[in-house]
């Protein structure tokens, strides 16, 4: 789509001759499907003919054409705000970006910006006409309406599967989906924040080489083999991540279609549809230490089954770190492919016999898990990445659990529990940021800025945050060779709450004295510190029974709201599942003056501050020093802290009385 036919799309969304109101009064429309839009207006007979015509051009959106995140002065607005979030809802549908962009998917395989397109055209039209005094109110991809507000009040409110708790289930979701009155929005793809595969490329490079550093005492990667499956949205980014690193990667895929993409990208290496073949590259990868991503196209039980068969006739442990990114937040819609049928075959009886793929894929579950439970014993370190893989597993009566385990504790740890989450516990998390111009002569001067500022305030912090620092350093100084960017010029990095404010003050004033050139987005995922309440991923290593509550989720995106953010969102589901988590994010502009300055202040501390104050609660160390420090620093931020129990038989005589 050009820029003529965007700005033509939004000022004929009006169908009425004597109103300047949207397309219809929401009241009156139906969504049938995300295909096919009908519309039931209550309007004057006169006016049939006319309304039957303008919707003829206005309303059927032709789902081939391309979108793109234009410079923000491109768009037709009353105010910046508006204008970038406009720019990042067409960056989310970017097809170089979108899993899915045609179905409105982001990502994930459901995680949509809208549910349909005319929610889409509604929304462009409500931000083309926006002051500084009304908000924008998303209720599951459907716009409510501009509300009265405050200049300083989020220009946008944005809520996803807000649904009653007892009624949060897989079977209610379709049902509520089907209506058209909830929505999956994953997590930034409902919060229109993805930039893609470039941060879970940045996260899983992070989670590998601490993975190395925990279970293989080491730094040096080169020679080991890392075994995983999924090359889709989000999974995709472990070929790359792989070699990163340093390690060899093999991915398990059976779609075709994602595999080549990443093999034409440059992110795969090498493709083999033969098991022999794969395991000959990795004998061959080891002895050379030379990095690889392999992608096997094939079903990840085969490969595992493959390489414990290997195991058991030579002696030879071909695997030294195992996990799996497959999408089993949806394991029966498509997220996992049972390896009894080939892809064709899985996908028809998928639509054809639900009950009996679901039993195919737990069947396939368990096999997967005997596998791996053998070579773990033999000693490769397995984690789950957060895809709800060990849960699924549990449900599929797979044999995972851990003896004397909690409520989300597994015969294998979850990567937050053992990798990263003593790095969200440090304050770290993923930080990123979007330069509006589209310029990428912007996005290498905020990097230089971001290396600039972590560099300086590196040189004085214990050993624990300078590694993080310096992890960071090294991926953005390389960032530009990796040619990580898609879509939108953007960049993410992990940093804590000193590390981001001043980021964020920097990359300000280099907008204010014209070294960049146009307003800059700041954003986050929400898999961060604060963001996402979910005890089979982000707050998995929460061990003091809060694991399941979700206040600080939900306390964040209320926090952000009134502390300066351009737009706020809240969702059910994302990473592991609808039902099973809540998470939030934001959207920041910096414009160079001294108000988004005070509101990247106010905003990224809390940001931070909220969860690293709730890990601290629970009892984790880290956090404890972390918050005190971060006291130590702002008189005005005054935290409860706990203090541990110093004579245990007090305490036990206690609960005796």
């Amino acid at each position: 789509m050009d820029r003529s036919s965007f700005r033509a799309l939004v000022s004929a969304t009006d169908v009425s001759e004597s109103s300047s109101a949207p397309t219809t009064d929401p009241a009156f429309l139906t969504i049938l499907s995300s295909h096919t839009v009908f519309f039931f207006l209550r309007l004057p007979p006169q006016q049939t003919t006319v309304l039957k015509k303008k919707l003829e051009i206005t309303v059927l959106l032709n789902i081939s054409r391309s979108f793109w995140a234009y410079p923000i002065e491109e768009y037709p607005c009353h105010t910046r705000q508006a204008a970038a979030i406009m720019l990042m809802i067409m960056n989310n549908l970017d097809p170089a970006v979108a899993q899915f962009p045609q179905e409105l998917v982001t990502y994930g395989g459901n995680g949509q910006v809208f549910s349909n397109w005319a929610q889409f055209r509604l929304v462009m039209q409500y931000l083309s006409e926006m002051t500084e005094e009304q908000t924008l109110v998303m209720y599951s991809g459907h716009p409510m309406g501009l509300f009265p507000s405050l200049p300083s009040s989020p220009r946008a409110i944005i809520t996803n599967g807000m649904v009653i708790p007892n009624y949060s289930s897989r079977d209610q979701y379709e049902k509520m989906f089907a209506l058209g009155v909830s929505m999956y929005g994953q997590m930034t793809a409902g919060s229109y924040c993805y930039i893609g595969p470039q941060g879970i490329v940045h996260g899983t490079m992070l989670t590998v080489l601490n993975a190395g550093r925990r279970y293989l005492g080491t730094d040096d990667l080169r020679g080991r083999v890392l075994v995983t499956s999924g090359l889709g949205g989000m999974s995709g980014a472990q070929a790359k991540a792989a070699v990163i690193a340093g390690c060899v990667g093999v991915i398990a895929e059976v779609d075709e279609a994602p595999l080549r993409k990443r093999h034409e990208q440059g992110w795969l290496m090498e493709v083999t549809n033969s098991l022999e073949h794969c395991i000959q590259r990795i004998k061959d990868a080891r002895s050379s230490k030379c990095p690889l991503s392999l992608g096997y196209h094939g079903n990840i039980v085969d490969l595992w089954e493959r390489l414990l068969l290997e195991y058991e006739r030579t002696g030879q442990m071909l695997v030294d770190l195992g996990s799996d990114q497959t999408s089993l937040h949806n394991p029966f819609n498509g997220g996992y492919y049972p390896v009894q049928l080939d892809f064709k075959q899985a996908n028809q009886l998928m639509s054809t016999d639900p009950a009996r793929f679901k039993a195919l894929v737990q069947e396939s579950l368990r096999r997967q898990i005997k596998a791996i439970n053998s070579l773990s014993d033999a000693g490769m370190f397995f984690w789950d990445y957060g895809n709800a893989f060990l849960l699924e597993a549990q449900r599929a009566g797979a044999d995972v659990e851990k003896t004397g385990g909690g409520a989300t504790e597994f015969l294998y740890p979850s990567y937050v529990q053992h990798i990263m989450g003593d790095i969200f516990s440090l304050g770290f998390g993923p930080f990123r940021w979007v330069c509006t111009s589209g310029d990428p002569q912007d996005l290498a001067m905020t990097d230089h800025i971001a290396a600039s500022v972590l560099e300086e305030i590196g040189a004085n912090v214990n050993n624990r945050i300078r590694q993080q620092y310096n992890d960071n350093i090294r991926w953005i100084r390389e960032a530009g060779k990796h040619k990580m960017v898609v879509g939108s010029q953007a960049r993410i990095l992990y940093s804590d709450q000193n590390g981001r404010i001043k980021i964020a003050l920097a990359i300000n004033q280099a907008i204010a004295d014209g070294r960049v050139t146009a307003p800059v987005v700041l954003s986050r995922d929400h898999h961060d510190v604060s963001g996402t309440d979910s005890p089979f991923r982000e707050t998995s290593n929460v061990y003091d029974g809060s694991a399941f509550c979700a206040d600080m989720a939900v306390q964040n995106f209320v926090g952000d709201a009134f502390r300066g953010a351009t737009w706020v969102a809240l969702h059910n589901g994302g990473g592991v599942g609808w039902g099973e988590v809540i998470n939030g994010g934001f959207g920041l502009l910096l414009d160079g003056s001294e108000e988004a300055a005070q509101r990247a202040r106010m905003m990224l501390g809390w940001d931070v501050s909220n969860g690293v104050a709730r890990r601290c609660w629970s009892g984790n160390s880290n956090a404890y020093e972390t918050i005190e420090r971060t006291m130590q620093e702002n008189s005005l931020l005054r935290v409860t802290l706990p203090y541990a129990v110093k004579n245990e038989e007090v305490l036990e005589e206690a609960l005796k009385e």
